[in-house]
């Protein structure tokens, strides 16, 4: 069941993201909170899923900011869900990013994807999650963490570009590589 209600979800979040976001606060809050518990599953096509669905969804969120002059609907909705919810973004972020660090990862370019996007979409929030992560380690691993983190984001523009998205991947691969080695 779990397979066809993620494979459901992720072509409503690439075909229908609108229509995705156009929910109610509960019911998007329940589909991405859904996402978020799919990630964390050890069957890589059912988390390959999830990520790409909320690729989809922060990717909207990302390219369509509210602004003085307006937005669609659909941005003004989601703009609203996510300041109803403000964990929902954020949670997910890290969520990604403990994975990355402390599982192992079978599919680390599919996480990549929504990480780019939602480090983007919020960096203040990216800074507080590193710093949360980084406080349950050791002294030690928190140095490792520090400089692993400054080198994530190098070269890496504020873009969803495919050429930034797979310079993201490149120095996500690294950063897992170097906090992991011993």
């Amino acid at each position: 069941v779990a397979k066809a209600y993620f494979s459901l979800l992720e072509v409503l979040c690439h075909n229908h993201t609108t229509g995705i976001i156009s929910c109610d606060t509960a019911t998007f809050t329940h589909l991405v909170r859904s996402l978020e518990s799919g990630l964390k599953s050890l069957d890589v096509s059912l988390s390959s899923q999830c990520t790409a669905s909320v690729d989809n969804l922060a990717a909207y969120a990302y390219n369509h900011p509210i602004t003085e002059q307006g937005a669609p609907a659909a941005a003004q909705a989601l703009a609203k869900h996510l300041a109803e919810v403000p964990s929902l973004f954020p949670d997910i972020l890290r969520a990604l990013l403990e994975i990355i660090l402390f599982e192992d990862c079978s599919n680390q370019w599919s996480m990549s994807r929504p990480m780019l996007s939602l480090i983007l979409l919020n960096e203040t929030v990216f800074n507080d999650i590193k710093a949360q992560i980084a406080s349950g380690l050791s002294p030690e691993q928190q140095q490792r963490l520090a400089t692993c983190f400054q080198k994530l984001m190098s070269d890496v523009t504020r873009s969803l570009e495919p050429k930034n998205r797979d310079k993201f991947t490149q120095n996500l691969t690294i950063f897992r590589h170097e906090f992991r080695a011993k």
